[in-house]
């Protein structure tokens, strides 16, 4: 018997908590679903707006720990994508009986000492093996050109086209981008998974696998996606999302 779990979604870069309608409404239709709250970082979503510029990462972390409380909800899966990965290992450390599992979606993890741009690096992907690159050349290429890549190598154009008329209005505080006081050796005890997206545009999957690595996570699954799975494949990420929850 599958027992109703809550869900606690946090988005990535450039994005807000309005990313997640299509996996949350999958998870409805699938039945077995507690609640969920899908985060917003300050300077995001409802969020928009605000004079983030005096935030960094401990203040990020307290802000969305006070909105989870907020809500009420306790022992919640709680899912994160891509930057928010450097943000779930701090929400584990300051209240780590909040939550039954993490579950990485594609997240950077940056070593210790590095801020999120020095680990994606400056140039073209394979130029540097100490950075992930990006795949084009960031001297070129801008605009939604860039986006498309990154985003929406697996959508059609119309899908595409709708998905980058959202992008533009959600940053992140600057100082989670320069932030580089990354800590992982707590999460050996914290029950995670890391799901890994085939056909990501942004971080390849010999990186996903590293930063899972370095998020002591212990099981890994595999869904045939780009970086944005939740749009593009919410039913496959919602059925691994309910198969966590259980473990």
């Amino acid at each position: 018997m599958t027992l109703p779990v809550d869900y606690v979604f946090l988005h990535g870069g450039g994005q807000g908590g309005w990313v997640w309608h299509e996996t949350m409404t999958a998870l409805e239709q699938q039945g077995g679903l507690g609640r969920t709250i899908a985060l917003d970082a300050p300077g995001c979503g409802s969020k928009r707006g605000r004079d983030t510029v005096a935030l960094g990462v401990d203040d990020v972390v307290t802000e969305l720990l006070a909105d989870i409380s907020a809500s009420g909800l306790k022992q919640v899966v709680l899912v994160g994508h891509s930057q928010a990965g450097t943000i779930l290992p701090r929400l584990a450390e300051r209240q780590p009986g909040l939550f039954r599992r993490l579950v990485y979606v594609s997240c950077v993890a940056p070593s210790a000492g590095l801020s999120i741009v020095q680990q994606m690096g400056s140039g073209r992907r394979g130029s540097n093996k100490n950075e992930v690159g990006w795949p084009f050349d960031p001297a070129t290429v801008a605009g939604n050109e860039r986006y498309s890549l990154m985003f929406c190598n697996d959508m059609g154009a119309a899908e595409s086209s709708t998905f980058l008329a959202k992008l533009g209005r959600d940053a992140w505080p600057a100082q989670t981008m320069s932030a580089s006081d990354w800590r992982y050796d707590h999460l050996g005890s914290v029950p995670s998974t890391y799901v890994t997206c085939l056909r990501d545009g942004i971080l390849p999957l010999p990186w996903q696998e590293t930063f899972a690595t370095r998020l002591q996570v212990q099981r890994t699954v595999a869904i045939d996606a780009g970086h944005q799975v939740m749009n593009t494949r919410p039913h496959a990420l919602a059925e691994v999302l309910r198969h966590e929850a259980q473990g």
